[in-house]
């Protein structure tokens, strides 16, 4: 309870919450200027907003020389802490690493299940989104509903659309399922990418998803290809 008071009182700060957001979607260090650049704010301010996440082990930062001389630049970049905010506590991790090892335990059919779900969710999430009008949505208004819905579920996607192609190749740039998937990489990678193929369902026809990189294999954020039919 004790770190959950302390998450949420750091996080109740706006600028602060967006920048930890900034960082989540960059995944990449980031320096006091920078922060301060993006927010308009001081750079001292800048300073304290990382330094508070950082107190939280929300951020890890460390020193690199510019190679210029003068003081070494200080970077910060996310820790592997996840932000679990209960009250009263659940410990919905261990819920899911029991039912990850419960379809497991059932072979084959248990994993097919536990793929199926996560189809069936991927399109269930999408639903608040689903208008009469959908289907007459460009491609363009369709990414933006992804990107929405993405951002809403914690993966902070990017979409590069190429219309000569009908293809689509974007970015997860987090994973919701990472301390899970680290003990069953290949069963939660699978069930995500058919979660991810769910939404793409509901907005497009006879899409085809493939995973190029992977977060969890050190590559930067899962990139995938998407390929569907002309509309």
């Amino acid at each position: 309870m004790e770190r959950t008071l302390k998450v949420t009182n750091v996080l109740s700060d706006p600028t602060r919450f967006n920048i930890y957001q900034y960082v989540i979607k960059k995944r990449k260090e980031v320096t006091v200027n920078e922060i301060a650049e993006e927010f308009g704010i001081h750079a001292n301010v800048s300073r304290l907003h990382l330094s508070k996440l950082e107190d939280i082990n929300l951020l890890v930062s460390y020193s690199q020389k510019t190679g210029k001389g003068g003081r070494p630049s200080r970077l910060y970049r996310l820790s592997n802490e996840v932000v679990e905010l209960n009250f009263p506590h659940r410990d919905y991790k261990m819920l899911s690493a029991i039912s990850l090892e419960t379809f497991a335990e059932l072979g084959d059919i248990g994993r097919k299940a536990l793929y199926d779900t996560g189809r069936k969710y991927g399109a269930k999430i999408m639903e608040r989104y689903q208008t009469p009008t959908t289907t007459d949505l460009t491609v363009e208004q369709k990414l933006q509903i992804l990107e929405d819905a993405g951002t809403m579920l914690g993966l902070y996607p990017d979409f590069t659309y190429f219309p000569n192609k009908n293809t689509i190749t974007f970015h997860v740039n987090n994973c919701p399922f990472k301390e899970v998937a680290l003990k069953n990489q290949s069963m939660v990678c699978k069930m995500h990418n058919e979660f991810i193929q769910g939404m793409f369902e509901s907005l497009f026809s006879g899409i085809e998803l493939v995973e190029t990189e992977n977060i969890l294999q050190g590559c930067e954020n899962c990139t995938y290809v998407a390929k569907f039919s002309v509309i």
